[in-house]
Parts: C-alpha cells; sequence; structure tokens
C-alpha cells in the first residue's frame, strides 16, 4: 500500500475548480494542500470535492491567501489554523491537520513584493515563525509533511534566468537563508533529495514562459527524516498548467508507503 501526498496553489479554488477536479479525478491523491483558495471558509467548494470523493478542512479568507488540505476518504482531523508567534496577523496562511497517519501541513508564504519595504519585513517574519514552529514539528517525532508554495526560489538552479528576477522577494539572500535554515532542521526536500541536478519548476508566471519552460521552483514537500525510509518517488504534474484556464502553478506529489 502507498500514500500520495501532493500540494497545489490553486490560485482561486472556485474559478480552477474544473481543474482541481480533473487533477483529483486523473491523478487520485490521498492527500492534497492546497494554497491560495481566495475564498472564505462559506464558500469552500466542499461538497463538489465530497462528491469526488475527498473529505476538506479550510482556512480560507475572502479575495486573498487561504489554505487548505483535503483527505481521500475521510475528513482531515484539525490540529491547527494559523502560525503562532504574532495574535496581530490575521492573514489565512497556515492549516495543520491530522490525516491517514501524518501530521500534514498547508503553508502559503508571503510573497514579499516590493522588496525593501514592509511586505518583505512581514515574509522574513512569518519565515522565522514558520522555521520556529516547524522545529516543534520535528522535535515532536510524528512523521509529518511540511507542503506549500514558500515564495522561496533556493538556488539558481531553481530558475529559468535568475539574473531577470535578482530584485524579486522570491531570490532575496535574506529569504533564500530563511529556507536554508528550515532545512538544517532536518526537514528533507523530496525534489533535490531525489534529483540533485535536476532543473525542476513547478510555476511558470504566464503560458508563454510555459511554453518555453521558463519557469520557478517555489512549491515544496517537505519531509520529516522519520519518512524518508518510506519514500518511494515523486513528480510534478507539469502538463496541468498548459489546459484551460489553469493555475500559474502546478501540482507537486510524493509516494510513500502507507
Amino acid at each position: 500500500m502507498t500514500l500520495k501526498v501532493a500540494t497545489y496553489n490553486v490560485n482561486g479554488v472556485n474559478g480552477r475548480l474544473p481543474r482541481l477536479l480533473e487533477w483529483l479525478d486523473e491523478a487520485s491523491p490521498d492527500i492534497v494542500c492546497l494554497q491560495e483558495i481566495k475564498t472564505t471558509d462559506e464558500r469552500c467548494p466542499a461538497r463538489a470535492l465530497e462528491e469526488a470523493g475527498y473529505g476538506s478542512l479550510w482556512h480560507g479568507q475572502r479575495s486573498h491567501h487561504g489554505v487548505a488540505i483535503l483527505a481521500k476518504g475521510e475528513r482531515p482531523v484539525e490540529i491547527r489554523r494559523g502560525l503562532p508567534g504574532d495574535e496581530r496577523d490575521l492573514q489565512a496562511r497556515y492549516l495543520e491537520a491530522e490525516v491517514k497517519g501524518l501530521v500534514v501541513a498547508s503553508a502559503y508564504l508571503p510573497n514579499g513584493n516590493p522588496q525593501p519595504g514592509p511586505k518583505f519585513d512581514y515574509k522574513l517574519a512569518w519565515f522565522e515563525r514558520l522555521n520556529a514552529h516547524a522545529r516543534t514539528l520535528i522535535d515532536s517525532r510524528k512523521p509529518s509533511v511540511l507542503a506549500g508554495d514558500l515564495n522561496v526560489v533556493p538556488t539558481k538552479a531553481d530558475i529559468y534566468n535568475e539574473w531577470l528576477w535578482r530584485l524579486d522577494a522570491v531570490v532575496q539572500p535574506e529569504t533564500r537563508a530563511a529556507f536554508g535554515s528550515l532545512l538544517e532542521q532536518g526537514w528533507i526536500d523530496v525534489t533535490r533529495h531525489l534529483h540533485p541536478d535536476e532543473r525542476v519548476y513547478t510555476f511558470w508566471v504566464n503560458d508563454a514562459a510555459f511554453r518555453r519552460n521558463a519557469g520557478f521552483r517555489m512549491d515544496f514537500l517537505l519531509l520529516t527524516p522519520n519518512l524518508l525510509p518510506r519514500l518511494i518517488g515523486d513528480g510534478v504534474d507539469s502538463s496541468h498548467r498548459g489546459r484551460e484556464k489553469p493555475s500559474d502553478h502546478t501540482p507537486v506529489w510524493v509516494q510513500l508507503r502507507s
């Protein structure tokens, strides 16, 4: 038996619902973390997903942000919504649940542009809070998956042309250092673990960029070390970026032994 865990920035779950349902039917993931759902909990398409065989848990926000966790044949059990460390932060960017024997977190890190400025400061502060909470997941020794759009391009190998984007928040040294600190805790970046030298992209700014594969890697599935023996493989469903009215991101997944 295997377990397929995926992450997908849908860029508006109601507007992209046909694409999401299509992908669920074709890929048949067991657990899905969604980001940028851009809707409230009340308007989330829970019924349509239930008809497709998926229970769902939502942390939404009107027109902005928002994350969700889906599970085939069951509803995820909520652990927490929102990161600890700043009670004033009301942006819906983090959701954590217990599902199918795993602790699963769906995260949507702030973009941080323009930088420098308050949005970049918020991004770095949020990243610091994420790292602090991620450390508690590592220390718990529970098998955990940290998934999502982290709005970071870790290295030059993760972007088609770093120079063109040198002023963007996703490639700044501070952003990369925060991601590096996360990995230093022991989290395993599955894509780089299995494909250390391959150029893998998960985001393209528009269709023309997709057609010439001018992409970024900004969507991640990070595993606690105790899940590494269960890791079978991974993939990026990049063909979905080329379909009608797609998200600008594409699904990323890992396969684990149950």
